[in-house]
């Protein structure tokens, strides 16, 4: 069974940089997205990014376009990171990976095959 395993996760002060990493447990379809997802306290899940098997089709929800960067290990397909500059509180979520049956510009939650268990980022002010 598919499982996801993120890490990375920490507190930082606005401003800094942090780099998250998931690695899936078994070989994902050339068909399918890898990408993150996040939720802020007391509010709904929101889509963060999805990068395809090949690295080659990126999106960005809205909110981090410009500030994260979503991408492959060239040698561990199945690992990606997400790095995230220019933090900000409202940067402060749990981030979860995802492994999604399709690369889309904004993916509904519906297209989430797996998820992984999450990792707390919080920036203070």
């Amino acid at each position: 069974q598919q499982q996801l395993v993120e890490s990375g996760g920490i507190m930082v002060q606005a401003g800094d940089s942090l780099r998250l990493s998931c690695t899936a447990s078994e070989e994902t379809s050339v068909a399918h997205g890898m990408g993150w997802f996040r939720q802020p306290p007391g509010k709904e899940r929101e889509f963060v990014a999805v990068i395809s098997r090949s690295g080659a089709l990126i999106f960005y929800g809205d909110s981090v376009k410009g500030r994260f960067s979503i991408s492959r290990d060239p040698a561990e397909r199945d690992t990606i990171y997400l790095q995230m500059s220019s933090l900000k509180p409202e940067d402060t979520a749990v981030y979860y990976c995802a492994l999604l049956r399709r690369v889309h510009s904004s993916p509904p939650l519906g297209d989430v095959l797996t998820w992984g268990q999450g990792t707390q980022v919080t920036v203070a002010s």
